[in-house]
């Protein structure tokens, strides 16, 4: 991507962003070779550019939600870099996670206290404690082959280092998670970019993005680069407690996507569900 279109997507002016945004994506696709994937992609192109006409509302930074935090490597009881996004989602044991199942990838929660989460993290304030992942959970399909569209993991927490007790929703909050989605529908995207400290926010839509096939689910907003993945898609925000319904967490297709502007998600199918259902099963045995 040159310097220059990389300035024109910062850029407010929207005709800018639906222009650029909307050329990024139809140089991706039309790579495509057979009649039907052209045709596919050109929908795909079409729903981008009615998206982005829409203007999307973005905040950059923004206030942290606390149920949306940052994932933090941690080596001998120091502290590495965050470098990818979760959210506490509802439970009852109230200790589960979700974020994309690529972000797990090389990553070991051996020894324990080795990957841990921050809820609420900015300005390199962890008002809402660290707290060590203790368990993940990922689909048969994507263990055995990464298929992007079941980009998605669940974590369990069980402990915070030196901060609140209880569980993780008492201390942050959690968002409900929903299936089958209809689309297109209003969204707010969060995510924590490697190079900040604190999150980026977006009120956008989602769409689908391959409308034959509900596999994969798309969203337009510039700003979203490497660390967002597995930020939520949230649909009925609250605006007092900055909570929603989780409908997507970036990854998917590209795992999120290759340009900062156009970020992708598994559709959260039965499959995803059957993966929730086991996750609570596994957090309900689980010592507190």
């Amino acid at each position: 991507m040159s310097r220059e279109l990389k300035r024109l997507l910062w850029r407010g002016a929207g005709a800018t962003l639906v222009t650029a945004t909307t050329l990024i994506v139809a140089t991706a696709l039309g790579l495509t070779k057979s009649p039907a994937q052209q045709q596919t992609a050109d929908r795909s192109v079409r729903a981008v550019g009615r998206v982005a006409a829409a203007l999307p509302d973005v905040r950059h930074p923004v206030a942290s939600a606390d149920p949306v935090g940052a994932l933090f490597t941690r080596r001998r009881g120091h502290l590495g870099t965050h470098f990818c996004t979760a959210s506490v989602v509802s439970s009852p044991a109230g200790r589960l996670l979700i974020t994309a199942a690529h972000c797990l990838s090389g990553v070991s929660l051996s020894p324990a206290g080795s990957l841990v989460f921050a809820p609420g993290y900015a300005g390199g304030r962890f008002g809402r404690g660290l707290w060590e992942v203790t368990g993940k959970f990922v689909d048969p399909r994507w263990a055995a082959d990464h298929d992007p569209n079941d980009d998605v993991a669940f974590l369990e927490v069980t402990r915070s280092i030196g901060g609140p007790a209880g569980s993780v929703q008492h201390a942050a909050g959690a968002e409900r998670i929903k299936f089958g989605t209809p689309l297109p529908v209003p969204i707010k995207a969060i995510g924590y970019p490697d190079a900040g400290d604190g999150p980026v926010a977006c009120s956008t839509h989602a769409v689908a993005f391959r409308p034959s096939s509900l596999d994969q689910v798309m969203f337009v907003c510039p700003g979203f680069t490497d660390g967002t993945s597995g930020g939520p898609m949230l649909t009925g925000v609250r605006t007092a407690a900055g909570t929603g319904a989780v409908i997507g967490v970036i990854g998917g297709y590209q795992q999120g996507g290759d340009s900062p502007s156009v970020s992708y998600s598994s559709a959260f199918t039965a499959a995803i569900r059957s993966l929730y259902t086991r996750a609570i099963r596994a957090s309900r045995r689980s010592p507190a």
